[in-house]
């Protein structure tokens, strides 16, 4: 018999934490998000709770826990695209269909006593956190920001009623030896002179984003307000990212172009990878993963290509293609040997057409799921 219990103790919290981690153990895939962060769901302060509400379940077979799920209520979400969604997040769940369909119904349950007429996932609070289903990448290490699972996830989650939304691509961006293509190189250099654009010179990290962080966050919502799924920034939200991510932004890894008034038209960020760190410590912050940690951010040999933001008035101009090529030639000087895009929508033409003058292989798709409620 499958028992559901919404997490409400501090024992449940627990084990809603590390089911993943028990269930993955061993996996060399599957890379966990730090431990502490993630912890932070079950604080009531927690950034997301002012726009949002959030329940929790666990399920269990026998005493033994066996699955867990996440329903969402984005209200900041639903007030800007005009829906009555809830989301489905963190499911996790062995191979059993009775097990996936008695979490998936407690998290329906739920939904509809918020007035919800449909549900979609894998989705988080925003799309800052992980999200999509993995469908295909099942042998490729995932990367910190994305979510692992198995490939019979699939099975369960269509089994439930669930039908496709939308799909994301991940590529493998391969890093010239000799630098990136001169013609690539030469129509970069002619669109700058253009528009009488440069690079940001910056003498240390700290200094590009105290002059440069409100610039940033403007164009990041400009460039993303009308992606699936994405919700407003909150200046808590803001400065929670700007907090965990101090440890791995570097000036090597961030580039911005500005125009005649020093306004930032354009932006690109890479992350070292993070993955590997993490995975020997189960997602949490011990002196070893913070040793590896630092030694992969001094000297990486994988990236995480986190986002490229774009003023609307830009786009369509090259810059992207201009981001892309400063990036690559900054890897080929350090000595990196791939990157890792994040996810971008199998819909989104200007982005997936952007990868045809690189040497890149698309190699994970995700998904995102939709059932109707009511």
């Amino acid at each position: 018999m499958i028992e559901i219990r919404k997490v409400t103790t501090k024992k449940q919290q627990k084990e809603f934490l590390q089911f993943p981690l028990k269930l993955y153990k061993d996996n060399p895939y599957f890379v966990p998000p730090l431990y502490g962060d993630e912890k932070q769901i079950f604080s009531e302060n927690y950034m997301y709770y002012d726009q949002a509400e959030a329940v929790y379940f666990n399920a269990y077979k026998d005493g033994v826990m066996v699955g867990r799920i996440s329903g969402i209520l984005q209200k900041a979400a639903n007030a800007k695209w005009g829906q009555s969604r809830a989301r489905f997040t963190r499911f996790d769940a062995i191979d059993n269909q009775e097990v996936a369909a008695a979490l998936f119904r407690a998290v329906e349950d739920w939904a509809q006593s918020k007035n919800a007429d449909e549900i979609v996932g894998p989705l988080g609070f925003s799309d800052l956190e992980r999200e999509g289903l993995l469908i295909e990448g099942f042998d490729q290490l995932a990367t910190f920001e994305e979510q692992y699972n198995y490939d019979y996830y699939q099975r369960l989650i269509e089994n439930c009623g669930y039908v496709k939304d939308v799909d994301w691509l991940e590529r493998k961006v391969r890093i010239p030896r000799g630098g990136v293509d001169e013609r690539i190189e030469r129509i970069s250099r002619e669109m700058m002179d253009k528009y009488n654009l440069r690079f940001v010179q910056s003498k240390s990290t700290g200094d590009f984003l105290k002059k440069y962080v409100d610039q940033i966050f403007h164009i990041w919502d400009e460039t993303y307000d009308k992606i699936y799924g994405t919700v407003p920034f909150t200046d808590k939200v803001k400065r929670a990212m700007l907090n965990n991510f101090k440890l791995v932004i570097d000036l090597r890894f961030i580039a911005a172009i500005v125009d005649e008034n020093d306004r930032i038209v354009a932006f690109g960020v890479v992350f070292p990878s993070m993955a590997k760190a993490v995975q020997k410590s189960g997602g949490r912050l011990t002196p070893a993963c913070l040793t590896r940690l630092l030694a992969d951010i001094k000297k990486p040999s994988i990236v995480d290509m986190a986002l490229i933001g774009v003023l609307d008035e830009y786009k369509n101009k090259g810059i992207a293609t201009a981001l892309v090529s400063e990036f690559s030639n900054r890897m080929t000087k350090y000595g990196i040997d791939y990157a890792e895009t994040n996810l971008m929508l199998e819909h989104n033409s200007p982005i997936q057409n952007l990868w045809k003058h690189f040497d890149t292989t698309q190699h994970k798709r995700r998904r995102c799921f939709i059932k109707k409620i009511r």
